[in-house]
């Protein structure tokens, strides 16, 4: 995924922030682009996996998940590849992460209500390889996901070497 976006691309995603839906031909004419390169543009982004899927719009709430947590694990080093895919098996792990610093993974889940996140942070923490577990309740979102403003700033961010 290290296909970069040009001002154009940049363009036609601002565009669908809102509604990402909107048939090609109306997002080409508000954008006063033909049709073919709007259509192109998006075809040449979901094939490089720079689009994430329809479902990440989503809310967990609406599918009766409006808990939501963090869960830091530490793995068996031996075990990393089992732990990840007994991990993909769990349908409220949303998202998993291999940070840096004292953490193996970093997984956001959702569960029904706080006994039943409990549920899923025991049937993590039995996952093969998942040593320690520790689980952090998220209490509010006060920033939702969002990269309206990435689009809106310069195609690459100025680096040190660059100033």
């Amino acid at each position: 995924m290290t296909a970069s976006l040009d001002a154009t691309d940049r363009r036609i995603l601002l565009a669908m922030d809102d509604d990402p839906r909107m048939p090609v031909a109306i997002l080409a004419q508000r954008l006063n682009l033909a049709r073919g390169t709007v259509h192109a543009r998006l075809e040449r982004m979901k094939t490089a996996g720079l689009l994430r899927p329809h479902s990440t719009r989503l809310r967990p709430e609406a599918l009766g998940r409006p808990v939501a947590a963090s869960v830091r694990a530490e793995l068996d080093q031996h075990q990393i590849a089992e732990a990840i895919d007994a991990l993909k098996n769990i349908p409220e792990v949303l998202e998993c992460f291999a940070p840096a610093g004292d953490d193996d993974l970093l997984l956001r889940v959702v569960a029904a209500t706080p006994d039943d996140l409990y549920r899923v942070s025991e049937e993590i923490r039995l996952c093969p390889g998942i040593v320690r577990t520790s689980t952090s309740l998220f209490l509010r979102e006060v920033i939702p996901y969002r990269v309206t403003g990435l689009l809106s700033t310069p195609e690459t961010p100025e680096t040190p070497e660059k100033r």
